[in-house]
């Protein structure tokens, strides 16, 4: 269990310092804001649809390291999929980093972050990005909050 947890914190600490997606796709149509207070992350997401389907994502901002692997994960993890995938994807995900503590291998690289539950401040930090998408997707112009 320690490799795996080893391991786990590798993947994490690279998505810190070499987010994937960083930056506004070319032709991002949707955006939002998202702030979490007690950490001080903060994060806008940008995305493109075609149809139904997200074309592109991307993010930036500034946060603490769960923050921000979660976002570069995350980008990784959504793009290509409907709406309705993505609510399915962040309902497992929402799930496994704040429910009672179950990994979902169908999650892929996401399970990383399975580990944030033993933190429950942390959650949030987790979390922050994909209530971020959901705000973009629905086209919301209010800044999302964990508070």
């Amino acid at each position: 269990m320690s490799d795996l947890r080893d391991l786990y914190q590798t993947v994490i600490l690279d998505h810190y310092k070499k987010p994937r997606n960083f930056g506004r796709p070319a032709g991002a149509d949707l955006s939002a804001e998202g702030v979490n207070p007690l950490c001080g992350d903060r994060v806008q997401v940008f995305a493109r649809l075609e149809g139904d389907q997200l074309a592109a994502v991307g993010f930036e901002g500034s946060g603490c390291a769960i923050s921000t692997a979660a976002a570069s994960l995350m980008t990784q993890a959504v793009r290509g999929r409907t709406r309705k995938e993505v609510e399915e994807l962040f309902a497992r995900y929402h799930d496994m980093v704040a429910g009672a503590g179950a990994t979902d291998p169908s999650l892929g690289k996401l399970e990383v972050l399975a580990g944030v539950r033993e933190f429950p401040a942390r959650v949030k930090c987790a979390t922050l990005v994909w209530h971020a998408l959901r705000a973009a997707l629905d086209g919301s112009a209010e800044r999302v909050t964990t508070e």
